[in-house]
C-alpha cells in the first residue's frame, strides 16, 4: 500500500488515472456523479458555493469529515482533472493520457524526511504584452507608470488585480489576521512567480492547519464580496483565486516545503 494518498478533484468522469492510490473525488452536477467517485454534497459541505469555490468545494467536505480519519504518518495530496503530480527527472518526457501512469507520482520521494510539505513548482506571470497592460491594467499603471518599461515591475498583486478585479486582492488581505496580513502584501508586492493550482501534498497536521486557516479568511472574504457581485471568468472564481495565491505564501511561511513537479493534460 502506498504511503502516499491523492485526491483528484473533478467534475469531469476520468478514466485514464489507473493508480489505485489516486481518488477520484467530484464536484459535478450530483445528478452525473459516477458511482466510485467520492461525493462531496452530503454531511458537512458547502457543495452550493461549487460556482466560486471550484475544486476548494471538495477540499472544505474533506476537512469537515474525511481528514480527522486520516493516518497521522501518511502524506496526503490534491490534485484536479487537468494538472498532475509528477515523478522528478522527467524532461524532456512527453506524458500525456496514454502513458501518464508510468509518471504520475505514486509514492514518497526519498528526500521527503526533510519535509512536511510539497508544492507546485512555481510559474512566473511576468511578460504581458503592452496592449494587455494598458487594456486591464491602466489603473495599475497610474500607480506605477514603469510597468510600461520593464518586466521587472511586474508583480502579483499586478496579475491579479488585471485579471481578477482590481483591488479584490488587496482588499481580501486586508482580511487575514495580523500575523500573516503584511507579510502577505509585501509578499504579492514583491514577487512575480507562485505556486499555482491549489495543490499540495502534506501530512495530516499540516493540511488541518492550512484548512483552518484557509477558510476562516475566506469565510471572511465572503462577507465582504458575497456572491451576486462575481461574474464571468475573472472574477466568478474569486474565492478559488485567492486561495491560490495565498497558498504559495503560507506553505512557504508555516511549513518545510519542497517544490514538485507537475502536466497539465487536457481533458
Amino acid at each position: 500500500m502506498s504511503n502516499v494518498k491523492i485526491y483528484c478533484v473533478t467534475n469531469k468522469e476520468i478514466n485514464f488515472i489507473k493508480k489505485k492510490n489516486y481518488f477520484l473525488s467530484w464536484v459535478g452536477k450530483s445528478n452525473e456523479l459516477p458511482s466510485n467517485y467520492i461525493k462531496c454534497d452530503d454531511l458537512d459541505n458547502i457543495f452550493y458555493k461549487e460556482k466560486y469555490y471550484s475544486e476548494l468545494t471538495f477540499h472544505y467536505w474533506y476537512w469537515k469529515n474525511l481528514l480527522d480519519k486520516e493516518d497521522e504518518n501518511s502524506w496526503i495530496g490534491f490534485c484536479q482533472k487537468r494538472r498532475y503530480w509528477i515523478k522528478e527527472n522527467l524532461n524532456n518526457i512527453k506524458i500525456n493520457k496514454t502513458n501518464i501512469n508510468q509518471y504520475l507520482l505514486y509514492k514518497k520521494g526519498y528526500d521527503w524526511d526533510r519535509y512536511n510539505s510539497i508544492i507546485c513548482s512555481p510559474i512566473t506571470i511576468k511578460g504581458a504584452k503592452k496592449i494587455k497592460l494598458i487594456k486591464k491594467g491602466w489603473r495599475n499603471i497610474l500607480n506605477n507608470h514603469k510597468l510600461l518599461f520593464g518586466k521587472d515591475q511586474e508583480n502579483l498583486m499586478t496579475h491579479f488585480d488585471m485579471h481578477h478585479g482590481f483591488g479584490n486582492l488587496k482588499k481580501a488581505i486586508s482580511l487575514l489576521e495580523n500575523d500573516d496580513r503584511y507579510e502577505f502584501l509585501n509578499y504579492v508586492n514583491e514577487n512575480d512567480k507562485f505556486n499555482p493550482h491549489i495543490m499540495f501534498i502534506s501530512k495530516k497536521s499540516v493540511a488541518k492547519k492550512w484548512f483552518e486557516c484557509l477558510f476562516s479568511w475566506l469565510d471572511r472574504c465572503e462577507k465582504e464580496f458575497g456572491f451576486k457581485t462575481l461574474k464571468g471568468y475573472e472574477t466568478t472564481r474569486l474565492y478559488a483565486y485567492l486561495a491560490e495565491r495565498y497558498l504559495s505564501f503560507w506553505f512557504k511561511k508555516y511549513t518545510k516545503y519542497k517544490e514538485q513537479g507537475w502536466i497539465f493534460i487536457d481533458v
